[in-house]
């Protein structure tokens, strides 16, 4: 079992750098049982990585693609990440990134995994989403090596594998389900998408906007000017932090111009620090496509 000692040279929060890998309560492939567990899909094969912290970054990882793992754990905790050049233009962000020195933006280095995940989070509530992606993994991910009973995410293999009523067990509407299916068929180009930093060639895939890029370059390369302009609650949330009223994504991103190359990281911020409009409508109900 391969381990490896790291020590950051900078102010770091492991717990939310690493929890922006776990896709809601349940995930099958993320744990935080004596540490940040999680599962993943590399070059090499299936891993798991385990990472603590006591003066240092502790890690362990199992695998055929746990050394991989390994060598990419600086740039999973964010040594890559040009935090240093931000520039805070609001006091509400600029109290926020005095009050969280440790946040930074984690590059995993992969496409697959996030962008599957990604998907599933279209257009519906987390809850959904989050329950879809527990289906899936639980009953079509390889279990992942190490000790934890944890799941490695499908691959893409494995989903184009499926039956319409293994679809439709886990909840998938027809939307997702192709989106997800064109992707698993080109998935071995996307990779590339995470070395040449491109959105762009994410978005080449029907059924996968900007919305959809921005959640996984965020993750595969920390990208942090990629924020995600579509979503029901950032636009509102974040026009609402910087001026007291709500407003849609254009309104938003007049607002972020200045933070220019570097807008998604104001929009973390403001979410880290709770930075959230009062609701005064009723909450979404979720939808179980299982029943329909």
């Amino acid at each position: 079992m391969p381990r490896r000692s790291w020590t950051p040279p900078f102010p770091l929060d492991l717990g939310a750098v690493l929890g922006t890998l776990r896709r809601g309560p349940g995930d099958p492939s993320f744990s935080t049982e004596g540490g940040v567990w999680f599962a993943a899909n590399t070059p090499c094969g299936p891993g798991t990585l385990r990472v603590r912290r006591t003066d240092a970054v502790e890690a362990e990882a199992w695998g055929e693609g746990g050394q991989w793992l390994l060598d990419g754990l600086p740039a999973l905790l964010g040594a890559d990440d040009p935090v240093d050049e931000f520039v805070a233009h609001h006091p509400v962000i600029a109290e926020a990134r005095r009050q969280r020195p440790g946040l930074r933006l984690g590059a995993t280095g992969r496409v697959w995994d996030l962008l599957f995940a990604s998907i599933l989070e279209q257009k519906v509530t987390g809850k959904e989403a989050f329950r879809t992606w527990r289906e899936l993994g639980r009953r079509f991910g390889e279990p992942a090596p190490g000790p934890l009973a944890l799941k490695v995410p499908p691959t893409p293999g494995r989903l184009l594998s499926l039956q319409d009523w293994e679809w439709h067990q886990c909840g998938l509407d027809g939307a997702r389900r192709r989106t997800l299916i064109n992707a698993a068929q080109v998935a071995h180009r996307l990779e590339k998408a995470a070395e040449m930093r491109s959105r762009e060639l994410l978005e080449k895939v029907p059924g996968i906007g900007v919305w959809t890029s921005a959640e996984v370059a965020q993750r595969s390369w920390g990208d942090p000017d990629a924020v995600s302009v579509g979503d029901y609650h950032v636009a509102k949330n974040v026009t609402w932090a910087l001026t007291g009223t709500p407003g849609d994504d254009d309104a938003m991103m007049a607002l972020l111009e200045p933070y220019k190359p570097q807008r998604h990281r104001a929009v973390m911020y403001l979410e880290a620090a709770g930075m959230r409009r009062p609701r005064r409508a009723p909450r979404f109900s979720p939808r179980d496509y299982r029943k329909l």
